[in-house]
């Protein structure tokens, strides 16, 4: 019992962090697909200006931790859309998703 308890102990921290995929493509659908192509099927434009959510997470170096960091730091050629951490975690999810599974 006690080694259950530790584990839960030390794997809820890496849940809470761990953004909803689903939460992020709804936000995705709504904010992104104006400039993003945020699955391979729509919606979004398909243009080579701005990068496709499966472009983004196949970057090397691309990780769920990365890309909801630089969605809550304002910069150029994107809007500033004051997202929350956890909005930030599960744009990041829904993005990591589009990866192709090896």
């Amino acid at each position: 019992m006690r080694s259950v308890l530790a584990m839960l102990v030390v794997l809820a921290p890496a849940a809470a962090l761990a953004g909803d995929p689903a939460e992020g493509r709804r936000m995705a659908e709504q904010w992104c697909a104006q400039c993003h192509r945020v699955s391979p099927t729509g919606p979004g434009p398909a243009t080579d200006a701005v990068p496709a959510f499966a472009t983004i997470a196949t970057r090397p170096g691309r990780t769920a931790e990365t890309i909801a960091t630089f969605l809550r730091v304002p910069h150029s050629g994107m809007p500033d859309l004051g997202l929350t951490l956890r909005q930030a975690q599960d744009l990041a999810a829904y993005v990591m998703s589009q990866r192709p599974q090896r």
